[in-house]
C-alpha cells in the first residue's frame, strides 16, 4: 500500500529527480548539503515508484509511535519524490519543482470527511511553527503546506530527525522553467509570506541544481 510505480518519465521535475537520484546522486547530495544519503525512491530496480501514506514510512524504516500518521492525516497524502536516509541518520523527504505552476499549487481538493482532519493538521502544524492564528493552508499553496505538516510531524511530533528538502531545478527550458535562483527565491518569499512564516522552519532545506549543468537525460 502506498506505492506507485512510475516507469522512466520524459521531462521536467519528475524525470530530473529520477537522473539525479539514478545517475548523478553525488551531484544531487552535494547540492543538498547533507553528506551521503541511501536513496530509496525513486530507483530504476523498483520501477521508479513513488510513494506515500504507510508506504513512505515502511520504505524508510519508521515507526511512528507517539503520533500515527494515520490520526494525523488521511490517506491520500503527499506523494514524495524521492526518500532517502542521510548518513546522520536523518529522513531525507524531497519535493521536487522546475518551473512556478509548480510551486503555485491550488487548494486541496480534499472531500469533506478528509477536510477537517487536514485543516486541524495544517493549523496545528503551521502553530507549532510559530505562525499567528488566521492563516489557512488548506487554501493557497496547499502542496507547500501539506508537506511541511508532514515533516513536523516526523520531526517535532514524533522525534524523527527529518530534512525536508525543496529541490528547485534551474534552467528546465523544456518546460519553461525559471532561468535563475533569482526567480525562485522571490517566489519561495511569497509562498513563505502568503503561510505567514517568517523564517523556513528548521529542518527545511532549499536545494538548486542547474540541470543546463546536467548531461540531458536519455530515454
Amino acid at each position: 500500500m502506498g506505492r506507485f510505480p512510475q516507469g522512466i518519465r520524459g521531462k521536467g521535475s519528475q524525470r530530473w529527480m529520477q537522473w539525479l537520484v539514478n545517475e548523478a546522486p553525488d551531484r544531487l547530495n552535494e547540492s543538498l548539503g547533507l553528506g551521503p544519503i541511501d536513496w530509496r525512491s525513486p530507483v530504476r530496480a523498483d520501477d521508479y515508484a513513488e510513494y506515500r501514506d504507510q508506504g513512505f514510512l515502511d520504505l524508510l524504516g519508521i515507526d511512528l509511535q507517539t503520533r500515527p500518521l494515520r490520526t494525523f492525516w488521511p490517506l491520500g497524502g503527499p506523494q514524495w519524490d524521492a526518500l532517502g536516509r542521510a548518513a546522520s541518520g536523518e529522513v531525507v523527504l524531497v519535493e521536487a519543482k522546475a518551473h512556478l505552476n509548480e510551486l503555485y499549487s491550488p487548494a486541496t481538493g480534499a472531500s469533506e470527511s478528509s477536510l477537517m482532519q487536514i485543516q486541524s493538521s495544517l493549523s496545528e502544524a503551521a502553530l507549532g511553527l510559530g505562525v499567528r492564528p488566521g492563516y489557512d493552508w488548506s487554501k493557497q499553496f496547499y502542496q507547500y503546506g501539506n508537506r511541511l505538516a508532514h515533516a513536523y510531524l516526523l520531526d517535532q511530533l514524533n522525534g524523527v530527525r527529518t530534512r525536508l528538502v525543496f529541490l528547485y531545478l534551474i534552467g528546465d527550458h523544456d518546460v519553461k522553467g525559471p532561468s535563475t535562483r533569482a526567480e525562485w527565491e522571490t517566489a519561495i518569499h511569497t509562498v513563505h509570506h502568503t503561510l505567514g512564516l517568517s523564517v523556513a522552519p528548521a529542518f527545511v532545506t532549499d536545494a538548486f541544481v542547474d540541470v543546463r549543468q546536467c548531461a540531458v537525460p536519455t530515454q
